[in-house]
């Protein structure tokens, strides 16, 4: 069994960047040529077996299944409701404001990617959750997911409100709320597991 990567060989990124990064685990996770076909079913995507995180969580296949498909249908299911910029920028807005700098990086480089908006994805990287971010649907945005993440919940009526008022719709208002709040656990679980470094 290989040893883990100790915090001192960790090469620290900056707080928060778009730059992608890699990820040391504090627990073990599988080696990929453990990998059964039990675990390929939890991994959905045979690609995640690349990533540490997803290795570890492959510990619980079931688990692991069940997240990925989550995390995939609020993503990737933008036949309605939410642009995937927005979804993105949820997720984003997630983790910068519960500080997981890996995830972070991963989506606020997709926000970049989707909205051509670089400038103010980097801004909310920057200068934190209160930065304005250009418009008022990226702003209610923002006001919403910070709520969400906040423990306990600061989410309520206004955000729901100031959404619609931004133009949003009720099937893009739910899936702020699932980008925000699924972020929001994501991060945290992330977060208790290892952390992150540049590559």
């Amino acid at each position: 069994m290989s040893t883990l990567t100790t915090p001192t060989e960790v090469s620290s990124p900056p707080r928060f960047t778009q730059d992608s990064l890699g990820w040391v685990p504090w627990v073990q996770p599988l080696a990929e040529e453990e990998l059964t076909e039990r675990h390929y079913e939890g991994l959905v995507q045979p690609q995640r077996a690349k990533n540490p995180y997803f290795r570890l969580l492959a510990r619980d296949p079931e688990v692991l299944a069940a997240r990925t498909r989550t995390d995939l249908d609020i993503f990737y299911n933008t036949a309605g409701g939410l642009g995937r910029a927005e979804r993105e920028l949820g997720a984003a807005v997630a983790s910068r404001s519960n500080g997981c700098v890996y995830c972070a990086s991963v989506h606020s480089g997709f926000a970049t990617h989707y909205s051509k908006r670089g400038d103010d994805v980097q801004r909310l990287l920057d200068e934190g959750v209160r930065a304005d971010l250009g418009d008022d649907v990226w702003n209610a945005v923002r006001d919403a997911v910070v709520a969400l993440t906040a423990t306990p919940v600061r989410f309520g009526a206004a955000h729901v409100a100031a959404l619609h008022e931004a133009g949003l719709d009720d099937a893009a208002v739910l899936d702020v709320i699932n980008s925000g709040a699924f972020f929001n656990w994501a991060n945290r679980l992330m977060l208790s597991l290892g952390e992150p470094e540049t590559t």
